[in-house]
């Protein structure tokens, strides 16, 4: 059977149960996409693929982990990630990590797991994600291992806290010596377990998507550096003036001395540029601004706070400026919160749910029915930079709801997909576009209300083409929801009298099993369910 690990009395929050409660036991082979793995109650790591369309081949052991697993008190499951398509990331669930160079898996002539490094690197853990890259010639594969810790210093939460610890593995090679080694460990620390948290390909960054800010934590070596520099920023003085944005104009507030009168400030507009002078002083701001405004309808006044408050009108609606005056480094960008989370949907279109088809608008705020609320409200996306450890990109999801990840191309970080109004979009992030940075690839109509409605589900997936989105509950049921396609014969909607040119058909599979379901993973062809003692495997598409 499925070796499954069950939540101890001492794991009772809801972390512990996001984190360890939930976890998904069947491992999907996004290189071989025939093949899923589990870990069985000997610590065997088995693996299972399909030959003819249906066929299931036997249960085949490719590895077996060394230790006794019952042997530790404090152990979590075994975890496994499929860092390329020949190395995998594998942990015992007692605090070992095993990097494994499996050879071309999926065919059993060629896959032979061997151990190539295995170190105890503290206390239990699971695999969020790993990848394997090449830097200057020399092989590495980083992991993600995610714990949730006591923290003795939280009285008032849950007394606990979330680590995701970064580390980076790299080939050593001198004369006669061929090994692999930890090159770096660096921890975060946040409050919530993330939703999402993945590294990026050529191991550069992070991306994390979660409830509560993440940061990372500093050796005290680090922690003296910051302090040098933190004195230095302290001994920079405060932003010269703020700027807030719409889409039609931009708001400049300058705090000025009290004895300061109007004939004593000097504003300048033309198309390009823009002067503002005090008294004799030399130019508080003086250049050329980011995009043209409407110079003639520029305004400025003095507000009773004393400060300055200038108006610019852009000539051209709709565009973001990333910054006021080029070059100038003196002020500081005011975002407010509806603007953060319009900045993943800016990417989208204009309109919540894109579909010529559809007469209707799509529904407001105000038809949503209680199924639909939920408690996180304000997750958020950030990117971090693997050299500085500091934020790069903040993105506040607002109210798009996190729902599932899914791998599309092995080579690209997972995607995401996110509540939007009724439907589920998915994003696709590109690490290497910093002006594209997340992709929209997909949307499942009216996935994000079916689903808020599934009060038992566990899992969500969808397949790598997008051609269905599924989700199973814990125990029997797995609904199946296809995309729109044309209908073979004509339909015609009797109400509206018009003819209906496409059909989105949702089925649902009950299984024939009493066990609750500890795993599930979508490949365009086929869905798998994995209960203790059994996978399923549910036919959904025809094979090419």
């Amino acid at each position: 059977a499925v070796a499954e690990v069950k939540l101890r009395d001492d794991q009772y929050t809801l972390d512990h149960m996001r984190a360890f409660g939930m976890y998904n036991y069947l491992h999907l082979d996004s290189w071989s996409q025939d093949n899923v793995y589990y870990v069985d109650q000997f610590g065997r790591v088995m693996n299972l693929s399909v030959t003819l369309d249906t066929a299931l081949q036997k249960p085949r052991e490719v590895f077996r982990l060394p230790t006794e697993l019952t042997a530790c008190d404090n152990r979590l499951c075994a975890s496994v990630h499929f860092s390329s398509s020949t190395w995998v990331t594998l942990s015992d669930g007692t605090g070992r990590l095993y990097l494994i160079k499996s050879g071309k898996r999926g065919n059993s002539a060629s896959e032979k797991w061997e151990i190539v490094f295995n170190e105890e690197l503290g206390s239990p853990f699971v695999i969020a994600h790993s990848v394997s890259f090449i830097k200057s010639d020399r092989h590495s594969v980083a992991v993600l291992l995610l714990r949730v810790e006591k923290d003795e210093l939280d009285a008032k939460g849950s007394g606990f806290h979330i680590t995701l610890e970064w580390v980076t593995i790299a080939e050593i090679r001198k004369e006669g010596d061929h090994r692999y080694e930890i090159f770096k460990r660096r921890v975060l620390q946040g409050k919530s377990v993330p939703h999402y948290a993945a590294i990026e390909p050529n191991g550069d960054g992070l991306m994390i998507v979660s409830y509560k800010p993440f940061k990372f934590m500093q050796d005290e070596d680090e922690k003296l550096e910051e302090n040098d520099d933190a004195k230095a920023t302290n001994d920079k003085k405060d932003p010269l003036y703020y700027w807030q944005q719409t889409e039609e104009d931009v708001t400049i507030t300058v705090h000025i001395p009290q004895d300061i009168t109007k004939d004593d400030i000097k504003v300048r507009f033309s198309p390009e540029n823009i002067c503002v002078t005090l008294k004799d002083q030399p130019p508080l701001m003086e250049g050329k601004l980011y995009s043209s405004v409407d110079h003639e309808s520029c305004t400025w006044i003095i507000r009773e706070n004393k400060s300055l408050e200038i108006s610019l009108i852009k000539k051209s609606e709709g565009s973001q400026w990333p910054e006021l005056v080029v070059g100038d480094t003196r002020g500081e960008l005011i975002m407010d919160s509806s603007q953060c989370s319009e900045s993943l949907m800016h990417l989208t279109s204009e309109v919540l749910n894109p579909n010529p088809e559809r007469e209707n608008p799509p529904c407001n705020a105000q038809e949503l029915e209680e199924c639909d609320a939920f408690l996180e409200d304000g997750a958020s996306l950030c990117r971090f930079d693997g050299d500085t450890l500091k934020v790069t990109h903040v993105i506040n999801l607002g109210s798009n709801q996190y729902l599932f990840s899914v791998v599309v191309d092995p080579r690209e970080m997972p995607c995401f997909c996110l509540r939007h109004d009724v439907d589920a979009l998915l994003w696709q992030p590109h690490s290497d576009q910093p002006e594209n940075m997340w992709e929209h690839i997909a949307t499942f109509n009216a996935l994000g209300y079916v689903q808020a409605s599934k009060q038992d589900k566990k899992f969500m997936a969808c397949a790598p083409d997008y051609s269905y989105a599924a989700l199973c509950e814990c125990l029997r049921r797995v609904f199946i929801y296809r995309q729109p396609t044309p209908l073979p014969t004509v339909l015609y909607n009797r109400k509206e009298g018009r003819q209906v040119g496409q059909v989105a058909k949702q089925l649902v599979a009950t299984l024939e099993a009493s066990d609750p379901i500890l795993g599930f993973q979508a490949t365009n062809e086929r869905l798998f369910v994995l209960t203790t003692k059994t996978l399923f495997v549910i036919k959904v598409n025809p094979g090419n």
